[in-house]
């Protein structure tokens, strides 16, 4: 396999495919939303950083100390809100949006590639058997691995037997799809 970059002719002697990770096994999935929560929560998180340096200076260049005790309390409600709330909520709503995953067949794990807090990335390694869904869909979890919310959009997953093993509907107790019509040409 050959590369060019920037002109330079690169070699690679890897005999593994581009999609294969080492520790972790074959890339099954592979979000398309992954770039932007993680633009989503550094721009959150700079403008809180940003608000709690420029505090000082607002409330020294306003004299807001001066005021009433109802509007501190409302200024300060206010600039806590945004501060420290919508990073908050921002985390939890995407703490579960699966970045890519990983399935490593002769143990049947998956590695469920996330974002933590602090915007690094956490692999959660779980089995297949530990994958619950909901009984009532909910608005951002597909799955639960053990007991950890998870979130993956099926159509994104270039091999849908992979989406299917993961759900465990490869071993419902329902006729699959090319069952049915196999059935329909007998008759």
């Amino acid at each position: 396999q050959v590369t060019s970059f920037q002109g330079v002719a690169v070699r690679s002697l890897s005999t593994s495919s581009p999609h294969d990770h080492p520790e972790h096994g074959r890339l099954v999935y592979k979000g398309n939303l992954a770039k932007a929560v993680l633009g989503v929560k550094f721009f959150s998180y700079s403008t809180s950083i940003f608000n709690l340096f420029m505090m000082p200076y607002i409330m020294l260049k306003s004299g807001i100390g001066v005021e009433s005790l109802l509007v501190q309390a409302a200024f300060y409600g206010l600039i806590g809100v945004f501060t420290f709330v919508t990073p908050v909520t921002l985390h939890i709503l995407t703490k579960g949006y699966v970045i890519r995953l990983y399935y490593k067949d002769e143990v049947d794990t998956y590695t469920a590639i996330t974002y933590n807090a602090i915007l690094a990335e956490k692999a959660t390694v779980f089995h297949q058997k530990d994958v619950r869904i909901p009984d009532i869909t909910k608005m951002f979890t597909t799955f639960y691995a053990k007991t950890k919310s998870m979130l993956v959009n099926p159509t994104l997953f270039p091999n849908p037997q992979d989406f299917n093993h993961l759900m465990g509907y490869d071993k419902s107790s329902f006729l699959k799809f090319e069952e049915l019509e196999e059935l329909k040409e007998a008759d």
